[in-house]
């Protein structure tokens, strides 16, 4: 049917190298070993061998929501690089099944997902790395995350040395967390995503849009749906008007996207805020999912703060100038410019409204 359904072989490629060049943000010093795995056995294969030797092992997708420290990484470092999705099953009643290799690019799956007509990731185009990472952390945008979709997936169960399969519910999804990120220590997982499977309907109309700017944008309401073609362009004409869709000529790309998580709080705490602080619903009662974005603002961060010489990071490392949530890397920043931006935001917000900023990317070999 299409290329992906049959990626090139792959044989694991060893080495040294820095980390800076396999993330989004560019940052990261050298690792001790860096190994690319493009099939399920070489991706086992690897991790047991680390496993074996007793190396500290971090594995990388497409390196979009990682911060490497300066002085790298001691261990090895495996790239996940299989690639490909076949479709399970397809009818009217059931919709499709579609799994899919842990190293496939996730926006080239979402685009696929969109041209043969199976509905239900069209508004979570345009972010960036691979489709292994996107259970680890709920990956989610404009309302829709993945645990809407996700059947189950398939793992390495570093512990029982054996593959395992998740469901759904097994996975314990909530905002932006999982089972697989919860048994994750310091980037060096328990269970290594192999595959990840899909239940998406048929149809060229979306899943009903629950965003209120992706709606407004495309003129419906919200719960109403729309033309998947046309959610995906109006959501990456959104995300790239914000920095958020990766473009080497666009120094605001170089990033890991949103460095904070929304906050959810207390109903309490978010009652001292003023009026026109945005609230959410946070799933959970009695707690309320603020906006990040707005307590920065407020907070007298504006887009590109960090941009001055004089600034925490020197200039390298800023507040995007189009979206406040972002830290970029300008061109010369280290992992330490950026995590002085970090903290300057985080630290400035909980000054200003008493709420602390948690970090959404993965830290390794630094902390805020």
């Amino acid at each position: 049917m299409t290329d992906a359904q049959n990626p090139m072989p792959g044989t694991p490629l060893t080495g040294a190298g820095t980390l800076a060049s396999l993330t989004t943000l560019g940052v990261g010093g050298p690792a001790a070993r860096i190994v690319e795995a493009a099939t399920e056995a070489e991706i086992i294969d690897a991790v047991r061998s680390a496993d074996d030797a007793g190396e500290p092992l971090l594995i990388i997708g497409g390196g979009s929501n990682l911060v490497v420290g300066d002085d790298g990484f001691p261990g090895t470092v495996l790239r996940i690089a299989s690639s490909g999705y076949k479709v399970n099953s397809e009818d009217t009643c059931g919709g499709v099944s579609l799994v899919v290799q842990a190293g496939q690019n996730w926006d080239r799956l979402v685009e696929a997902t969109v041209l043969h007509a199976w509905s239900g990731l069209e508004a979570l185009s345009g972010i960036p790395g691979s489709t292994g990472a996107t259970p680890v952390q709920n990956v989610g945008a404009y309302g829709s995350d993945v645990s809407q979709t996700i059947a189950l997936i398939r793992v390495w169960d570093r512990q029982k040395r054996a593959v395992k399969t998740f469901t759904n519910s097994e996975l314990k999804f909530s905002y932006r967390n999982s089972v697989l990120k919860e048994s994750t220590v310091e980037g060096s997982p328990r269970y290594v995503v192999l595959t990840v499977e899909f239940q998406l309907a048929l149809g060229r109309m979306s899943a009903p849009v629950r965003y209120a700017e992706l709606a407004r944008t495309l003129g419906v309401d919200v719960g109403q749906r729309a033309y998947a073609n046309d959610v995906r362009r109006t959501v990456l004409a959104l995300r790239g008007s914000k920095g958020m869709v990766l473009d080497p000529q666009d120094r605001d790309t170089f990033s890991t996207g949103s460095f904070f998580t929304n906050p959810i709080v207390p109903a309490a705490v978010a009652g001292t805020l003023p009026e026109d602080a945005p609230r959410f619903p946070s799933g959970v009662e009695g707690t309320v999912k603020l906006s990040a974005a707005w307590l920065i603002d407020r907070a007298g961060f504006a887009k590109g703060f960090g941009l001055d010489a004089g600034s925490v990071s020197g200039g390298r490392a800023a507040l995007s100038t189009k979206h406040t949530l972002a830290i970029t890397n300008r061109g010369a920043a280290s992992a330490e410019d950026v995590l002085a931006v970090a903290r300057a935001v985080r630290d400035g917000v909980q000054e200003k409204f008493g709420i602390r900023l948690e970090a959404e990317p993965v830290l390794i070999g630094c902390s805020l």
